[in-house]
């Protein structure tokens, strides 16, 4: 019963850690660069012209749930037409499918960040 309590506040410290872990790390890196004379320039990541990430996640999600969608009326085609079993037909078209999607996400997502 009071397992809950002593879990979750452990759980927030682990994240709390974490982060303060990554920004002490960085602030003493970036501090040593500096009195060694390194240039500001590199703490810049590449800032490179790259798509926004609302164009990625809309089409990644639009080729997910399209993939889906597909996926479940292939299933339905497999089960009522070629006798295979509801079980296996819809689980496994939906991941194919889902997964496909993804993946072709993946490759215009790459093309966008071309342009």
């Amino acid at each position: 019963m009071g397992s809950e309590f002593i879990i979750m506040p452990l759980m927030i410290a682990a994240v709390f850690g974490i982060f303060y872990l990554h920004y002490s790390t960085r602030n003493k890196e970036r501090l040593a660069l500096i009195e060694k004379g390194a240039e500001a320039s590199i703490f810049v990541k590449g800032k490179t012209h790259t798509a926004p990430i609302w164009k990625i996640l809309i089409l990644n999600l639009a080729l997910l749930l399209m993939g889906i969608g597909i996926g479940i009326f292939i299933a339905s085609l497999l089960h009522y037409n070629m006798g295979v079993e509801e079980d296996v037909a819809y689980p496994g078209t939906i991941f194919l499918m889902a997964g496909i999607g993804l993946f072709v996400g993946f490759n215009m997502t790459k093309n966008l960040d071309k342009e």
